[in-house]
């Protein structure tokens, strides 16, 4: 938690990414909250793909 990732899930039109710091991861349920504040709920088994990466860069 608390960490930044990068996700990948599928859904009905192909493929969707979300990028942000991870809240929580549970029940089954991840929560990413990106940088313009909205937290997006991706169920786990909808997961292709997940990272961590880097903090963004200072401006």
């Amino acid at each position: 938690m608390g960490k930044r990732v990068t996700t990948r899930r599928r859904v009905p039109e192909g493929f969707r990414d979300a990028v942000g710091e991870l809240e929580f991861w549970r029940n089954g349920v991840l929560g990413v909250r990106k940088r313009d504040g909205t937290l997006v709920e991706i169920a786990e088994d909808t997961l292709v793909a997940a990272k961590v990466v880097p903090s963004r860069p200072a401006r």
